[in-house]
């Protein structure tokens, strides 16, 4: 009898599939863009050191690409409506690599501040334009899986990219680091006419102004933003933090931190379509603050290589958990709003970090700016522990009711058919 029954039941639907051609299509330029990014991201802080005043040049190199990018971010959403997703992507790609060749002609530093704004904003363009299709090619069940595999595509060239321009910056010269980033982002510029244009959503589209008006984005979002902080003053200052007898530890540290990072966003996700994300936030605000105090102890080559793997680690959770934390509280239609705020978060984080940091180091030095940091991480607590007592009590994103609207809410035009006024493309599965 109870064979009967069990052979009886219906059985459960197969899952979506997670691989599809615009999928596979959008991955092309995920990995131009990233790649081109993280070839430059240590080495043009180290090529504006070289050229005079050390940390205080390389903080303004990051600072500038972040500010450009967050700037970037912010003015993208008006572009993507009158233009559509492609051209707008296809214009980053070539902000982001054409700009890079200008480095070989010039090493002043008006030189490169204008050539990191310009890759900053192409940057802006990549994500932006590309992040909120990235979502909704994703099916909702797999979020957690498909946000985490997207990391590791874009994670990738973080992982190689990163050492490698290092590498090559003293091996063959900062021309070929340039160049090659360079050739990295127009080569796939002709993956792009491939790429859908627009896509239709479901609900209510929530705008700028009103998710940062919403405490259930706001909060994980800032505990985000404290983990990026970090972020921005490891590629910006770790190679410099580094006694010079060590250098070949820098190499190791920038391949261990982003591969670290990789790994624990794919299981936070797929933990997070299991179990839901909000219990892996307050994890992955502590080990990034652990790790980054650990990085004060830049004369021990053991050290730092530790100290780079549990932040690595704390950030990867990090990031899967809060945006998938994120999306869980809006419908579809909120989905570019949210990628807009995460990405600030991450962006403005990393700017502010690399900047303040090269301020506070040249008064304290890097074992003590690195420890400071760390503990000033744990402000991040606040809203971490806030969001966690709230976290029981929030619907899934299909259930939730938006805030209350402001008159004539605006549609967001990358999920609607026709071109609409301000809508807020998202950015984040990229990163």
């Amino acid at each position: 009898m109870t064979e009967t029954l069990d052979s009886d039941l219906p059985a459960p639907p197969p899952r979506p599939p997670l691989l599809t051609r615009p999928l596979l299509l959008r991955f092309l330029s995920i990995l131009g863009a990233s790649t081109s990014f993280y070839l430059l991201l240590s080495t043009v802080p180290g090529y504006a050191a070289a050229g005079g005043e050390g940390g205080g040049r390389a903080g303004l190199a990051t600072g500038a690409l972040m500010l450009a990018t967050v700037l970037g971010e912010l003015a993208t959403p008006a572009l993507v409506n009158r233009h559509g997703y492609r051209t707008v992507l296809a214009a980053g790609l070539g902000l982001l690599g054409a700009p890079a060749l200008a480095l070989v002609l010039s090493r002043d530093l008006w030189c490169v501040v204008a050539v990191c704004l310009l890759r900053g904003l192409g940057f802006a363009f990549t994500v932006v334009a590309g992040g909120s299709l990235t979502a909704a090619l994703i099916p909702a069940e797999r979020r957690g899986e498909g946000l985490a595999l997207v990391g590791i595509v874009s994670g990738a060239p973080a992982i190689l990219a990163m050492p490698l321009g290092v590498w090559l910056a003293g091996h063959a010269g900062y021309g070929a680091v340039f160049t090659a980033a360079a050739v990295a982002a127009l080569a796939a510029i002709p993956s792009v006419p491939g790429l859908p244009d627009r896509l239709r959503a479901s609900g209510r589209p929530i705008g700028i102004a009103e998710g940062l008006r919403t405490a259930d984005l706001l909060r994980p979002a800032a505990t985000f933003a404290a983990t990026a902080v970090a972020a921005g003053i490891v590629v910006t200052f770790l190679p410099l933090a580094v006694p010079a007898s060590a250098a070949g530890v820098v190499a190791v540290a920038l391949f261990v931190q982003p591969a670290a990072s990789t790994l624990a966003r794919w299981l936070a996700g797929r933990h997070g379509d299991r179990h839901g994300p909000a219990a892996l936030v307050l994890p992955g605000l502590l080990l990034s603050a652990a790790g980054t105090l650990l990085m004060a102890l830049t004369a021990s080559p053991v050290a730092v290589v530790v100290a780079v793997a549990v932040f690595g680690i704390g950030f990867g959770i990090a990031q899967n958990a809060t945006i998938n934390l994120m999306y869980a509280r809006v419908p579809t239609a909120g989905y570019g709003t949210v990628s807009a705020l995460w990405n600030f978060a991450y962006d403005a984080g990393m700017g502010v970090g690399a900047v303040a940091f090269g301020w506070l180091a040249a008064g304290t030095g890097y074992p003590w700016a690195f420890a400071l940091t760390g503990a000033a991480m744990l402000a991040a607590l606040a809203p971490a522990l806030a969001d966690r007592r709230t976290a029981r009590r929030t619907p899934a994103h299909d259930e939730v009711p938006a805030p209350d609207p402001a008159p004539d809410p605006v549609p967001d035009p990358a999920r609607s058919p026709a071109p609409n006024p301000a809508g807020t493309p998202g950015s984040s599965p990229q990163r």
